[in-house]
């Protein structure tokens, strides 16, 4: 069987591969691409279908299914894809999803798993676009939709909590800080709300070099990984191995790095310069927010929400999608499917996702020939903790704006709590946690308890 030779680099920064008949350990990394990606497909094929919770449920769920129980990649670089992707823009479970198959089918395999991953939950959010208020009137939702959007923003909150109590001291006081810049720029009369869009990646910047420094300081407030000298020719030899099945080199890591920019500004200046076509509209807004939004999907709500309302829905309509996009399998971000399809049909929910979803699908790849090769070094790992810290804390500043969004009176309130303590401390799973919130909320509107709006 093939396997990776160690002294010859390739000029894009891949590696050679050379024969070794002896090497039985390796056949399956290094079999014909058309077997890696049917072996892919087997691995990945079920989890859009299954994988309930949300961005913080699909990491534990890919960590079982893909590290413990099959072996699938190495657990340490399992997890240092994921924080790669927290630092990047775009849906972090999808991205990490398409990063550990591209460990082994490569580009292919990497996009056909993205497929797999995102179309159950976006043919269910196009529909219910389509349909939903054929039925319903969004002014006047029924009782049984009254409860679900502070059960979805339950679900929110849980997720900061699980991302937050992983912190070392250092990166809680800079989630801290994230966070309390998030809620200011979100409610201050001098602050325009679009500044978000730059005052998010800044507050990420600020979270890797903080982390970056005191990793290098002489008594550093953070807990880093210390390398040693011992395994770092097997690591030498995993990276050469990971080059080899991902079959991207630096150059083409180049390439997708410019395509990115090139559609962020292109669609940006077409719009500013008058094109009034709606589905551009549509790719120009959410290929902006994709490629802007930092920390999974949770950040996104807000963003999204000064985008489309009042101008495509209102906030009831806008919160009945995302509770139905949480309590789905796969990406969060198919809730682009719904605001889409509510406000141009069919093809608007196409557009939409594929805007939405387009920046972080193109930058995984982007960033993944970079990854192999600066995977060993300590400045990488510790900037990588810095960008989750500030993600973590921008997740908790969209809790209290989301909150006082959707929790409008008593009954609201207790549904929050309710469904909270269900999912916390019970391990209700998301689409649970939805339903025990329309049943409650229906109940309360039933008997007019606790709907007395707050001041």
């Amino acid at each position: 069987m093939p396997t990776i030779d160690e002294e010859t680099p390739l000029k894009n920064g891949a590696y050679a591969a050379v024969a070794d008949e002896d090497d039985d350990e390796d056949s399956r990394d290094y079999a014909p691409l058309s077997q890696r990606v049917q072996e892919t497909i087997k691995m990945y094929w079920t989890l859009g279908f299954v994988a309930f919770g949300g961005p913080t449920a699909h990491i534990a769920i890919f960590q079982d299914h893909l590290v413990r129980v099959h072996g699938w990649i190495a657990e340490d670089q399992y997890l240092e894809l994921f924080a790669l992707c927290q630092g990047l823009p775009g849906p972090t479970s999808t991205q990490l999803l398409i990063g550990t198959a591209a460990t082994h089918g490569g580009m292919l395999g990497g996009s056909i798993t993205f497929l797999m991953w995102t179309l159950p939950g976006f043919v269910v959010c196009t529909v219910a676009s389509l349909y939903l208020y054929n039925i319903i009137d969004a002014s006047h939702p029924p009782i049984w939709l009254v409860g679900v959007a502070p059960a979805a923003v339950a679900l929110i909150f849980k997720a900061f909590y699980g991302f937050g109590k992983k912190l070392d001291n250092l990166g809680v006081i800079i989630a801290l800080c994230a966070a309390c810049v998030s809620v200011l720029i979100n409610n201050d009369a001098h602050i325009p709300g679009n500044s978000s869009q730059l005052v998010y990646p800044l507050l990420l910047i600020g979270g890797g070099s903080l982390t970056l420094f005191d990793c290098y300081s002489s008594n550093p407030m953070g807990s880093y990984e210390q390398s040693s000298s011992t395994d770092s020719d097997e690591k030498a030899k995993a990276d050469r191995k990971l080059a080899y099945k991902i079959g991207l080199g630096i150059y083409h890591g180049l390439f997708m790095f410019l395509l990115w920019f090139g559609i962020l500004i292109g669609g940006t200046t077409l719009v500013h310069r008058g094109c009034t076509n709606v589905y551009l509209e549509i790719f120009e807004i959410f290929y902006r927010v994709g490629s802007l939004v930092f920390g999974g999907g949770v950040v996104i709500v807000p963003m999204l929400q000064n985008e489309v309302v009042p101008k495509w829905m209102n906030d009831d309509q806008f919160f009945q999608g995302l509770a139905l996009a949480q309590s789905l399998p796969g990406p969060f971000f198919n809730f682009a499917g719904f605001l889409g399809g509510t406000y141009a049909g069919f093809w608007g929910a196409v557009v939409a996702n594929i805007g939405l979803m387009g920046p972080g699908f193109i930058l995984i790849f982007a960033m993944l020939p970079f990854w192999i090769n600066v995977r060993r070094y300590a400045w990488f790992k510790a900037i990588i903790k810095g960008l989750n810290a500030s993600a973590i804390g921008l997740i908790g500043g969209s809790c209290v704006f989301l909150y006082e969004k959707s929790v409008k009176d008593a009954a609201d309130a207790i549904v929050f709590v309710l469904c909270g303590a269900l999912a916390s401390f019970y391990s209700l799973g998301a689409p649970q946690t939805i339903a025990s919130g329309a049943i409650l909320g229906g109940i309360f509107a039933c008997f007019s308890l606790g709907q007395v709006p707050y001041k």
